[in-house]
């Protein structure tokens, strides 16, 4: 079955409705960008959700100990770098499981993704200069058929009404979504539940 994602979760009231619509994993920003939370407000959101819902701190280019200070106080459970971060950096914590964004621009990504050996590999469009959560899909053709040996999130513009067209195309281990579930910059209960429902239902 295909685990649900859902990112840039800013309120303990978006965990909750987030948990409550089935989401495998909510995604805490720790990065620039209007999704960005502080500490206090993500120690909030990790203390509104399900007690089996992953907790997933989003950075981009932090010093390690930068990003374990704010792990052990929020109470993160997995992390996700989404910069320039080295394979040799995303490997030294051990103590977390780790995701890593690779931005497809060409079927180069997989080389890329190989290199991370160890992390699970978030596919996201690439554009010039940003970091995800563009709400732009790449085109799903470069990645059918590559195999990798690490587990694959799909993501980059997903919406309740592609997202099983996506799962049914490259079969990945999960999805994620920030924009696809947002009405008016903030999340909609109604696209969270539809987003989790097409997800799941793609595949028997």
């Amino acid at each position: 079955m295909v685990r649900v994602k859902i990112c840039g979760v800013r309120t303990p009231e978006e965990a909750r409705l987030a948990t409550a619509c089935g989401a495998d994993a909510v995604g805490l920003v720790f990065a620039a960008g209007r999704r960005r939370v502080t500490v206090d407000q993500a120690r909030a959101v990790a203390a509104a959700v399900g007690p089996l819902v992953t907790v997933v701190g989003v950075f981009v280019d932090r010093p390690r100990e930068e990003v374990l200070t704010v792990a052990r106080t929020v109470g993160l459970t997995a992390l996700q770098f989404s910069g320039a971060e080295d394979p040799a950096y995303c490997r030294s914590f051990d103590r977390f499981p780790v995701i890593k964004a690779v931005f497809v621009r060409d079927r180069g990504f997989r080389d890329q993704a190989l290199a991370y050996r160890g992390c699970a590999i978030l596919l996201e469009t690439w554009q010039p200069g940003v970091a995800g959560g563009s709400g732009c899909s790449f085109d799903w053709s470069l990645a059918r058929g590559v195999e990798l040996p690490q587990p694959v999130i799909l993501a980059g513009g997903l919406t309740p009404g592609n997202v099983a067209g996506a799962v049914r195309a490259l079969r990945p281990w999960a999805v994620d979504v920030a924009t696809g579930v947002e009405t008016d910059g903030r999340k909609d209960p109604a696209r969270m539940g539809a987003f989790v429902a097409n997800a799941r239902g793609a595949v028997s």
